[in-house]
């Protein structure tokens, strides 16, 4: 074998080594004795080790993901999505928000998609080996609610929040208590201008205070959210509602 392809070979292998913590010194004394196909050999073997840390990384990122299903951007329709000018699907599906902490607001009555594009979202960036964070909200104040009580709001407070990005799915459509808002918006505080944050609601800007049960604290989170984020709004008719089997005559 030349030293081109000899070299080509050597650099694989430490670049793999120090991607597994191998110090510099143990890969250089490897190499000096080593034969091409022993090189070869080692370099499998990390190969090999590096894909199944891979794996079991995304493995890891899903559960704590906790999406409530699987949701992909495939076949996804946008012909009733209406975004930002300057924008679109190809921007949204790159993903290229998460490195400047950019967010979405995505604004629509209910089963018009919001929440499956949102989920695709958190999928594909848990592929690329970004952490995320999926809450439905009346959940997730909740959750921060009895942690309060059990002492352990803090560890909750970073969990939630602990990711690339955040989904808060479905706020608004349940009413949440001036306490519990103080919490949420905690967490929208955490996210701002640190990490990406999705919120899919069904209430426009100017009814969050009746959500939140106090306005001023509305427009605190309204002031975070808008700055870093876009709003995306979803119309047309309810996809849930169009494939009904009581309403599609179908139905046995």
């Amino acid at each position: 074998m030349g030293r081109p392809a000899r070299s080509s070979l050597d650099g694989e292998l430490a670049a793999n080594a120090r991607r597994l913590f191998i110090s510099g010194d143990v890969v250089r004394g490897f190499l000096d004795g080593a034969t091409a196909a022993e090189v070869r050999a080692a370099n499998r073997l990390l190969s090999a080790e590096l894909e199944s840390r891979d794996v079991h990384r995304r493995e890891r990122l899903m559960r704590r993901a906790r999406f409530p299903q699987v949701k992909s951007f495939e076949g996804y329709d946008y012909s009733q999505v209406a975004f930002p000018d300057g924008y679109g699907p190809a921007d949204l599906e790159s993903l290229s928000f998460l490195d400047t902490a950019e967010g979405f607001v995505f604004h629509g009555r209910t089963g018009r998609g919001k929440t499956h594009l949102a989920t695709a979202m958190g999928v594909r960036a848990v592929s690329m080996g970004r952490p995320v964070r999926f809450h439905s909200t009346a959940r997730l104040v909740m959750q921060l609610e009895r942690a309060r009580a059990d002492g352990k709001l803090d560890g909750a407070l970073r969990d939630a929040a602990n990711a690339d990005l955040v989904i808060l799915d479905e706020f608004g459509y349940v009413p949440i208590d001036v306490a519990g808002a103080r919490l949420l918006f905690q967490v929208v505080s955490d996210c701002y201008e640190r990490r990406s944050l999705v919120i899919t609601t069904n209430i426009e800007f100017g009814k969050w205070g009746t959500v939140l049960g106090d306005d001023k604290l509305a427009a605190a989170m309204i002031d975070r959210v808008v700055h870093h984020s876009r709003l995306v709004e979803f119309n047309g008719t309810s996809h849930r509602m169009d494939q009904a089997l009581m309403l599609s005559g179908n139905g046995n």
